[in-house]
């Protein structure tokens, strides 16, 4: 089996539990690539298998079975554009915080690694959002997996984001900046913002405002089979756009649309882990004392 792992520093109490995974991969005769930047920080920390190679961002990654994102949700992100449309199936070993989307704790990593040989795994396809410019502002990388956000700088007054669904008008946003969020993003900065929660597998967008000036105004869901357009105005003529934790400055003559990207990420689920599992110990979903009684 070859596989791929890419990754951010983690605590020095960490060392001992990424030592043993490579220590299991080597022992299982695993082809290991490691991405450059990475394989720098590991080698100062850790001892490597010998012959292990590395990849930089825009590699083929030929033969690449699977895909080991050690960090945390941001790194998972970082870890699709690296994937992008090669779809290989990425394992999330959380050695973050929350772990929403890297939802192995990192102490239950040799476990999932079993699972890997041994087939006990689902895949989890993940619908991702491609954001299109008339000017090239995210270096080719035009795809997220949580959301696209238009925002205001930071020094500026609201903005007003004329919104269109197929090129029909919807609304204009006063507000502070305006969220298109996919199921997955939908728990993320979207939910922050009062939009609703949605569970991965629908077929939708989550439209939601970012401090909106007008009290009438909430998220809505539409389907990802639609272009969402924009036009911005406001009285900086600067603004932001992200896609994820991407984000470059913009001023007010760019042409934005968004749409479905048309291919997915595919996250790796171990046995006994799944959305619902993960929403209720996260999030604390639902959570109440009185059910405990």
């Amino acid at each position: 089996m070859k596989i791929a792992i890419l990754g951010k520093p983690f605590k020095e109490a960490l060392l001992p539990y990424i030592q043993e995974l490579f220590h299991d991969l080597a022992g299982r005769q695993t082809e290991i690539i490691i991405v450059e930047y990475f394989k720098i920080y590991l080698q100062n920390h850790i001892q490597l298998p010998p012959n292990v190679n590395t990849f930089r961002r825009g590699d083929p990654l030929l033969g690449v079975e699977f895909v080991l994102s050690i960090g945390g949700d941001g790194t998972l992100l970082d870890t699709i554009t690296y994937v992008g449309d090669k779809q290989i199936p990425i394992l999330g070993i959380n050695t973050g915080r929350l772990g929403f989307l890297a939802n192995v704790p990192f102490n239950q990593t040799a476990q999932a690694i079993d699972a890997l040989y041994k087939g006990e795994y689902t895949i989890d396809e993940r619908s991702l959002i491609r954001a299109e410019t008339d000017q090239e502002i995210f270096d080719g990388i035009n795809f997220g997996l949580n959301e696209f956000s238009i925002l205001k700088t930071d020094t500026s007054t609201m903005i007003v984001v004329h919104t269109y669904i197929d090129g029909e008008y919807l609304n204009s946003y006063w507000a502070d900046g305006l969220i298109v969020a996919t199921p997955t993003g939908s728990t993320g900065y979207s939910l922050s913002c009062g939009g609703p929660v949605v569970l991965p597998q629908t077929n939708n967008f989550v439209i939601s405002p970012v401090c909106p000036h007008n009290l009438n105004v909430r998220p809505l869901v539409v389907s990802d089979q639609c272009v969402l357009s924009f036009e911005i105005e406001g009285r900086s003529n600067n603004f932001l756009v992200s896609l994820d934790s991407r984000s470059k400055p913009v001023d007010a003559s760019i042409k934005i649309a968004v749409k479905r990207e048309r291919f997915n990420a595919r996250l790796v689920k171990v046995t006994g882990t799944n959305f619902l599992t993960t929403l209720r110990t996260k999030l604390n979903w639902g959570f109440d004392k009185r059910n405990d009684l």
